[in-house]
């Protein structure tokens, strides 16, 4: 039996897929079962809930052999740190009570960064809480989501513009969702591992964000541009949509850590996964831009 946490985001439902086409018993925790497509849900063994409570986890881990962990974003959280360790503690224990003798999770490149690079620096204290837990645990070590610019859609189809923090003429490192799902299935359907490592999982290029532009007009048909935003005006475009000090202060360390280059070790040791970013505009990023 494996048990996946967030069947419904952008990963775990690839993940999910791929398990049930490989014939896998799977169990989901979720907080709505009603969001599961009904393909799905007609495969799987569903608990109802979040994965940070005892309760839900002690109906979701009995019997299983493999644990998919990735904590869902918050908004809310006045502490990112807090609450990925909220999460991880809670998960920890009831891996150790069930006796769960694999955990794959899902985290940030960059492990060994000697300054505080906020929600990355959050995912780095959760792997050691389940490296701690007795069960062996991958990391996978992720740097930026091709996905993320799925949140600019509009900018993109509208002013012909993407915008992040990081100079446009340096290289970022990037990766699909779905080869995060592909390694992740590779390692719950094949049990053989031991031990705690981080594994980075990042994509075959080596694109700047104006090279990425370029290949964005290119699959799109028209003109579109990266334009770098400050870190001030990210600051204030984050207060805008209600963020405390707090949390500012959590995603404005984690992008001057990805400017100042937290990827770069693992990005140079990292075996290249399959989509590369043509291929993720070509059959991700255009059909939404189109729909």
């Amino acid at each position: 039996m494996i048990v996946v946490t967030t069947p419904t985001g952008q990963i775990g439902s690839q993940l999910v897929h791929r398990l049930l086409d490989q014939d896998k018993e799977v169990r989901v925790i979720v907080r709505d079962a009603s969001r599961l497509e009904d393909t799905v849900r007609e495969r799987v063994e569903t608990v109802e809930g979040s994965h940070d409570e005892p309760g839900v986890l002690d109906e979701a881990l009995p019997g299983a052999e493999a644990l998919f962990w990735l904590v869902p974003p918050s908004r809310q959280a006045p502490s990112v740190r807090e609450y990925y360790l909220g999460f991880a503690r809670v998960g920890a224990a009831a891996v150790a009570r069930h006796g769960v003798g694999h955990v794959v999770g899902v985290s940030s490149a960059g492990h060994g960064w000697p300054t505080p690079a906020g929600v990355l620096s959050a995912a780095f204290a959760m792997d050691a809480e389940l490296g701690a837990s007795g069960a062996a645990y991958r990391a996978l070590s992720m740097p930026f989501y091709m996905e993320n610019l799925l949140g600019q859609l509009d900018a993109i189809r509208g002013p012909g513009a993407f915008h992040l923090t990081c100079a446009g003429d340096l290289p970022l490192a990037s990766i699909a969702t779905r080869d995060i799902a592909g390694v992740a299935a590779d390692l719950l359907t094949d049990l053989s591992w031991t031990g705690q490592r981080n594994l980075p999982v990042f994509g075959p290029d080596r694109l700047t964000p104006d090279g990425m532009a370029e290949v964005i007009s290119q699959e799109l048909g028209r003109p579109v541009t990266y334009r770098r935003m400050s870190m001030d005006d990210y600051a204030s475009l984050l207060r805008s949509r209600g963020a405390g000090d707090q949390q500012v202060k959590d995603m404005t360390e984690a992008f001057a850590a990805q400017d100042h280059g937290i990827y770069d070790a693992d990005w140079a040791t990292a075996e290249p996964t399959s989509t590369d970013f043509r291929t993720w505009c070509r059959e991700v990023l255009r059909p939404a831009a189109d729909a």
